[in-house]
């Protein structure tokens, strides 16, 4: 982990930081928002990442797309299973152990909004679980049994203890949200006004300080990471109390996710790429599908 830096809320361009927010996520808003295409819409690349984790089943990268999930390494990009939903709030609880939100393929039918989907074989079939035609979430976290959506249909953060059933806890307009692991009652959640903090399982929220980030990444209890609208990447050792700066995503970033020492980010242009030495470079990933 990079040292830290003395960058104790003193940040000078939180105010510029934050305006440039407010484009950046209704810009990537809108595209989130974008009906399923066609099959014959489908390009031979990645098409709007929604969101990315690595699979502790087999170590890969795994990319939640607008035409279902593909697995990402240095030499090839490929669909998982047969499901091409438009994948929109992605992660991965456990060793081949998905959870998604989205829409339906194109000519599948069903209710608009997926709900809460689930795999439990890395990504090749998918079952409803709930929340069908009601919830469409566009991001999903889960720690220590609680499992964390923002509703997009609503605006609403909704928990659950058991993916069933859901308590609808506030609503905010958040683009990304982290949940501190240990303690899933913390939580911090990205918006226009800036890093909003939640001590009581996201049901009140309070400013949080700091640098206005877009996307967050909260691998253990010591280490945070944050990408503000313009790429730089952060790390806090303390909570987002205190961030220190490391290196830069040298594109408009659209999805992030971190394991080990490595860091992942897609790029608004339709890049996939790969830091091992805390974003200081970047490696490109395959990104044309087989």
């Amino acid at each position: 982990m990079p040292a830290k830096q003395s960058n104790r809320v003193t940040w000078a361009g939180v105010a510029l930081g934050i305006a440039l927010l407010v484009a950046a996520v209704i810009a990537v808003v809108t595209w989130r928002d974008e009906p399923p295409r066609s099959d014959a819409s489908v390009s031979s690349g990645l098409s709007h990442v929604h969101g990315m984790a690595v699979n502790p089943a087999d170590g890969q990268l795994y990319v939640a797309t607008h035409h279902g999930v593909v697995r990402v390494s240095e030499t090839e990009a490929a669909y998982v299973g047969d499901g091409r939903q438009d994948t929109m709030g992605f992660t991965v609880i456990g060793p081949d152990h998905f959870l998604a939100s989205g829409h339906p393929a194109p000519g599948q039918g069903g209710p608009t909004h997926l709900g809460l989907i689930e795999s439990t074989d890395g990504g090749r079939t998918w079952r409803s679980v709930s929340l069908a035609g009601q919830a469409d979430f566009h991001a999903l976290r889960s720690a220590d049994g609680l499992t964390y959506g923002l509703d997009s249909t609503t605006g609403s953060l909704l928990a659950s203890s058991d993916r069933l059933t859901w308590q609808a806890r506030s609503t905010i307009a958040a683009y990304d949200i982290a949940v501190e692991p240990g303690q899933p009652e913390i939580l911090l959640a990205t918006t226009e006004q800036g890093l909003q903090r939640s001590t009581d399982g996201g049901r009140t929220w309070t400013p949080a300080g700091g640098p206005a980030t877009v996307l967050l990444h909260w691998a253990d209890r010591d280490r945070l990471h944050g990408i503000t609208d313009d790429g730089q990447i952060l790390v806090s050792g303390d909570a987002a109390t205190t961030w220190s700066s490391a290196g830069r995503v040298p594109a408009a970033p659209a999805a992030f996710t971190a394991h080990d020492d490595t860091l992942f980010v897609a790029t608004g242009d339709g890049r996939v790429l790969r830091s091992t030495d805390a974003g200081a470079s970047w490696q490109p990933l395959q990104t044309s599908l087989s």
